[in-house]
């Protein structure tokens, strides 16, 4: 029996769950993108992150983030190159609330106002 799934840990949603062409022709099938390879984009190429940095930040092994991730590229490739909609939601993933978890993310400290570009 295959061992259950581990969640991974996310600390940011996407704040838009739907990307896609504008003023394009015939609608296209849409690419679904799960939470989880969203946030190794986000920690990745946003980020700066190595994917050991980014496997030791959603709980995970470096292996799984590698396979997350290169998941992830193809759905955006597919997107870009074929003009399809890209569609994030779901998954298997938990949302990191930055108290008392000890994520070290700085993501969950900036959302709670704490950034020092958010101050005045």
């Amino acid at each position: 029996m295959p061992r259950p799934c581990k969640r991974r840990r996310v600390c940011a949603l996407p704040e838009r769950p739907n990307f896609g062409p504008v003023g394009a022709g015939p609608v296209r099938q849409s690419v679904p993108m799960t939470v989880d390879e969203f946030e190794t984009i986000r920690l990745i190429d946003l980020e700066g992150l190595t994917q050991e940095a980014c496997a030791a930040q959603m709980a995970v092994s470096r292996a799984t983030v590698q396979a997350i991730y290169g998941s992830a590229r193809h759905k955006l490739a597919q997107a870009l190159v074929q003009g399809r909609e890209l569609v994030i939601g779901g998954g298997d993933f938990v949302l990191c609330t930055g108290e008392g978890q000890g994520c070290g993310c700085g993501h969950c400290h900036k959302k709670r106002g704490h950034h020092k570009e958010d101050q005045p």
